[in-house]
């Protein structure tokens, strides 16, 4: 190796590790893992670097503990376990899935079954890698067991069963809202103040950045190397629900994505033909709240109900806002993100 080239390497390590060793003196710690099917981001700042790898691994070991008991693909989680023996006799259930379920069904009244668990009756027959769904026969056949109102809860005693035998259950739609507030908890737990916590489109942010807001960015829905719109947050959570997280194009050229409308078994409609016809139906729904336990199901919520019918849900809802895209590519907020 020549005298230059080794020169040039060694001026490139020692840069390296500058900036590794800035990254690691300024208080701020990161740490990215591939848990629930999706990445999960943490940043959060502690003076002790020791400390910070403790805190760290009690928070990614949550978010494992909440997948292998919330997974519908894991055959031992309890969520599995559920949908092969609730359908056929009451059985007892953890104090924490019944929580879950509680506050599930609790919003599948709220928003008049717009919000519905049971969609995974026939949203398991679907397989978005593959490109597969299910037949126009087969949903017909299933549609009646889609109904949250066959999913009987006890809380009190902690039992469940399904009033039909066909109705399965999936928590996609509330457990990363729920898992990154659990997260926030455990780094209260250590004395962090300041961190950023997300899972898929599901964040939770603890206090502000060291003195400055965070600023979390709106995915562009049909470009993924823009952002619609950064938002400056701090101390909140903000769950974002899109047709561009999971879906494949059929053969009609038609969009097939993951957000399910329990009223009729299949992914909300969301393409447009561009013209006015398609002002309701929307691509991309955020909702910002206290917590992702609420902002996680009220962004499905309102993804499924619409332009018209989702604002006028977040506007009846003290604490929360929303900012949706519309099938036309316009944005929309609620009243108190106007100005």
């Amino acid at each position: 190796m020549s005298p230059a080239r080794l020169f040039t390497l060694l001026a490139g390590l020692l840069c390296a590790a500058l900036t590794h060793g800035e990254a690691q003196n300024d208080g701020w710690h990161y740490d990215k893992q591939a848990i629930m099917g999706t990445e999960v981001h943490l940043q959060f700042w502690h003076e002790s670097g020791e400390a910070a790898e403790t805190i760290t691994s009690a928070v990614m070991e949550e978010f494992r503990r909440i997948d292998a008991a919330l997974s519908p693909y894991k055959e031992n989680s309890e969520l599995s376990r559920v949908n092969r023996q609730a359908g056929q006799q009451s059985m007892q259930i953890s104090d924490e899935l019944a929580s879950i379920l509680d506050k599930s069904l609790w919003y599948s009244k709220k928003t008049r079954g717009a919000f519905d668990i049971t969609y995974a009756t026939l949203g398991s027959l679907y397989d978005f890698r593959k490109g597969e769904r299910a037949d126009q026969e087969t949903t017909e056949d299933l549609l009646p067991s889609v109904n949250y109102r066959h999913v009987s809860l006890d809380r009190k005693n902690r039992t469940l069963k399904f009033l039909d035998s066909r109705t399965k259950i999936d928590l996609g739609g509330i457990a990363k809202g729920y898992a990154v507030d659990r997260a926030v908890a455990i780094l209260q737990q250590y004395g962090v103040q300041n961190a950023s916590v997300s899972a898929g489109g599901d964040a939770r942010l603890l206090g502000d950045k060291r003195g400055k807001p965070w600023l979390i960015g709106i995915r562009h829905p049909r470009d993924r190397s823009k952002n619609a719109a950064v938002i400056p947050l701090e101390n909140t959570a903000i769950s974002t629900s899109g047709d561009y997280e999971r879906f494949f194009i059929d053969s009609d050229d038609h969009r097939v994505h993951h957000i399910f409308n329990p009223a009729t078994g299949k992914p909300a409609e969301t393409d447009s033909s561009g013209d006015d016809s398609d002002s309701d139906k929307l691509i991309s729904v955020s909702v910002i709240g206290p917590e992702g336990f609420d902002t996680d199901p009220l962004s499905t919520s309102v993804f499924v109900l619409g332009k018209q019918k989702g604002i006028a849900l977040i506007e009846g809802m003290p604490q929360f806002e929303a900012i949706v895209i519309d099938a036309n590519h316009r944005m929309f907020f609620t009243s108190g993100l106007q100005q």
